[in-house]
């Protein structure tokens, strides 16, 4: 039976590490503001090496997401130098998935932008009335199970580095601590349809670029990441058109400076000024 000073001594951290929560990050904005720092972005160039992914008449999804990655990387050390980037990959590499995701927790990043092409099922044959535009996936609300699960095993990123002396009681199996795990998946995904939002208005508006929207997906990628995450579909690789603009200097610099605004925008609204 458990004395209640020993009740005491499990309860009072839990209740202090739920308010804490609660009060830093499922609040409005202002509460949010207070809290976070936004210092670390993980960039997904998607697919490489021994996966090509999606291809048009010319050209493979794998180089054309490496070289908007890169030109991402360029932009942001130039114009955020005081963010930390981190790449998944650099070269024509492949990475596992979950390895993708693992980068991005184990760098305990703040935003993860995973960046794919798109591809329709009539493949490269010159058809009329072709898909074509940017699409913005966020992790779908069916997988929340996975996304828990990525949450859960870094969950020691979101207290504190010497969490286990600081909450002595701190049980990932707790119902308090189940609570606190809700609390920032559904933080989480908020700020990812928000970002996502973000993006689309910047390739609309901007680049006059067709957007087909923020959608729910069951992404891996997306699901295994204990952060907000969105996978940026820049286009469609099989429409001649837009092959030409995804392999173009001029359609890969507007791309890269499309997110980089994003990113900018997105740390204005989510975090407290240095």
């Amino acid at each position: 039976m458990t004395t209640p000073a020993k009740s005491s001594k499990i309860f009072a951290p839990l209740t202090l590490l739920l308010f804490f929560i609660l009060t830093s990050f499922a609040g409005g904005d202002d509460g949010a503001k207070s809290f976070f720092k936004f210092r670390t972005v993980v960039i997904d160039a998607g697919h490489g090496g021994k996966d090509p992914g999606a291809h048009g008449s010319y050209s493979f999804e794998k180089n054309v997401t490496l070289a908007i990655a890169k030109k991402v990387e360029r932009l942001l050390k130039k114009d955020m130098p005081e963010i930390n980037v981190i790449m998944t990959r650099s070269t024509d590499r492949f990475v596992q998935l979950n390895k993708r995701a693992d980068i991005a927790n184990q760098n305990n990043a703040n935003l993860f932008v995973s960046i794919h092409c798109n591809s329709s099922p009539e493949g490269t044959a010159k058809i009329a009335h072709k898909e074509k535009g940017v699409m913005l996936l966020v992790y779908g609300y069916h997988r929340k199970e996975e996304q828990m699960e990525a949450l859960r095993e870094n969950a020691s990123i979101y207290i504190e580095k010497d969490y286990k002396k600081n909450y002595d009681g701190y049980n990932e199996k707790d119902p308090t601590s189940m609570i606190v795990l809700n609390t920032f998946m559904q933080k989480y995904r908020k700020q990812s349809i928000l970002f996502g939002d973000i993006l689309e208005k910047q390739f609309r508006d901007n680049d006059g670029r067709r957007s087909r929207g923020v959608k729910e997906q069951g992404v891996l990628v997306l699901a295994h990441s204990a952060m907000p995450a969105v996978l940026v579909e820049t286009g469609y690789i099989n429409n001649n058109s837009e092959e030409k603009y995804l392999n173009s200097e001029d359609g890969q610099n507007a791309i890269a400076a499309s997110i980089v605004r994003s990113i900018k925008i997105y740390r204005r609204e989510t975090s407290t000024p240095e």
